[in-house]
């Protein structure tokens, strides 16, 4: 099996009104990082990407701050293939 990292360019999408307004997490697939034989090897080099991408963008502002306008990135593994964009599929509110 082959193991993806992506990486992502993460925001917050308006989900709807209900309860006070609903968000969510979205992001758009920015590059390929790498590919791992394992699923362990990718996590591993993934949980290190976040750590030098959290520690490269500590004077950006957080997702969920309403000044946010971009800019924050994330390191995703996936099965064979990244998709372009997550969610692949708007939520609902249940």
């Amino acid at each position: 099996m082959r193991y993806i990292i992506a990486l992502y360019e993460i925001d917050r999408a308006y989900g709807g009104p209900e309860e006070g307004n609903w968000w969510y997490d979205t992001g758009e697939l920015v590059r390929l990082l790498a590919l791992a034989p394992t699923e362990a090897r990718a996590v591993a080099l993934a949980d290190r990407a976040n750590r030098l991408l959290e520690r490269l963008q500590r004077h950006h502002r957080r997702v969920d701050s309403v000044l946010y306008d971009g800019g924050r990135y994330t390191a995703v593994v996936y099965e064979w293939t990244a998709p372009p964009a997550f969610p692949e599929v708007r939520p609902r509110y249940a």
